[in-house]
């Protein structure tokens, strides 16, 4: 049975929600679900923005059979690629024989890429930067956004209606319960959390080109976001947007200490509980914690990308970084970390290599400072290394 959302007047939601998925491109849980947001406009012309993944596809023909209660299908825009959002496109042009394939060059390149059936070219509206498309009352204009997060990825502004369909920008993890739009639910409460932990780990490599969407945005008179993840925006747009003008500039959030630690016997952990009890004697609020071996990485890269100041405290492990540890520090890397003040604690009953190898890795990071000395551990905290963790306590809400 249909599932709908009315948007505006003219229009409306025909995703689907994924309550089930355990792993998000196969890496990322989502305990909250996730939508497959895809949007239709009924004008002289019907316009439909993007399809969904496979997973959804029941639901998703059936929303769009409600909404065109037996019209035709005219167009259907292509913002991104991807298979969570491209995967029925196949099925949607046998339904709709007569659709017009609203996209850009790359965009058309893919579809052959990930699809053997072959499209006339008569069946193309191919776009480019600042080209328009009127299908009645709206008009659209194309904007392309390559690497947020893949290279052929376009937004599609409505100048009628003044609304952005955005793609992957400003999407989230979690399935839209009911409401469709973030000022209907606490968002920033119950799901701002997981729409950094999206942006962080989708999309957090890419900041200059997320720079340059946003001063294509910021352009715009947008009054609302419909992105192809999570909530439609309508209200209090700065709100998020700021968040995505921090994000992308590696631009701390709060001024605080998130402190990732991986132990094997219990000793380097007590060392890392010393050190937060020693900040919090300083009055630094907010620190966080968090066991590396334990908990998923893409929470702790998002909280990264929160935090000002970073401490890795870790045992050495076969003559290196802890496995857990260094699969941490390298997914840092690789989402292109920067902007931040580091510190050390590191742990071994013989041939110590870790704090080492972590300073290597993290000199490789942007406007990266590594604070204070480094705390090494012989196997356990001595009266020694409690006052050299009490130093650093202090070497670091010093540069706070």
């Amino acid at each position: 049975m249909y599932n709908t959302k009315r948007i505006t007047d003219d229009l409306h939601w025909v995703g689907a929600n994924d309550r089930r998925l355990m792993l998000f491109e196969g890496v990322y849980d989502v305990p909250l679900g996730v939508s497959y947001n895809s949007y239709i406009i009924l004008d002289d012309k019907t316009v439909l923005f993007d399809t969904v993944d496979k997973a959804v596809a029941h639901q998703f023909f059936e929303n769009i059979e409600h909404i065109l209660n037996s019209r035709n299908l005219d167009y259907l825009v292509i913002t991104h690629m991807e298979p969570d959002h491209c995967a029925e496109i196949g099925n949607l042009i046998k339904k709709y024989p007569n659709i017009k394939i609203v996209c850009n060059t790359k965009t058309q390149t893919m579809l052959e890429q990930f699809f053997d059936f072959k499209i006339g070219e008569d069946k193309f509206f191919i776009v480019k930067e600042g080209d328009h498309l009127e299908t009645g009352k709206h008009k659209l204009t194309f904007y392309m956004a390559p690497m947020v997060h893949w290279p052929e990825v376009m937004v599609a502004y409505d100048e009628t209606d003044k609304t952005l369909f955005s793609a992957d920008a400003f999407g989230s993890f979690g399935a839209i319960d009911g409401n469709i739009f973030a000022d209907e639910v606490d968002f920033n409460h119950r799901y701002m959390n997981e729409a950094r932990r999206y942006y962080t780990n989708i999309v957090g490599k890419y900041g200059q080109q997320v720079q340059m969407l946003l001063k294509k945005v910021q352009a715009l008179d947008v009054e609302m976001i419909c992105p192809l993840h999570g909530y439609v925006w309508r209200k209090d747009l700065n709100t998020f947007i700021d968040k995505y003008q921090k994000w992308s500039t590696y631009e701390p959030e709060i001024k605080s200490v998130l402190i990732p630690y991986t132990s094997v016997y219990g000793n380097t952990q007590n060392a890392a509980e010393i050190l937060a009890g020693e900040l919090a004697k300083l009055g630094v609020k907010n620190i966080k914690m968090y066991d590396a071996s334990v908990t998923h990485p893409s929470y702790i890269v998002s909280d990264v990308f929160k935090y000002s100041h970073i401490v890795f405290a870790t045992t050495t492990y076969n003559m290196g970084i802890f496995v857990n540890m260094e699969i941490l520090l390298n997914d840092l890397t690789a989402h292109n970390m920067q902007n931040r003040k580091v510190a050390i604690i590191e742990n071994g009953s013989w041939a110590i290599m870790a704090g080492n190898q972590i300073s290597e890795i993290v000199s490789k990071w942007k406007n990266t400072e590594i604070i204070g000395n480094k705390v090494t551990l012989k196997s356990s905290t001595k009266k020694t290394q409690r006052e050299e963790l009490e130093a650093l306590a202090k070497e670091i809400v010093m540069t706070m």
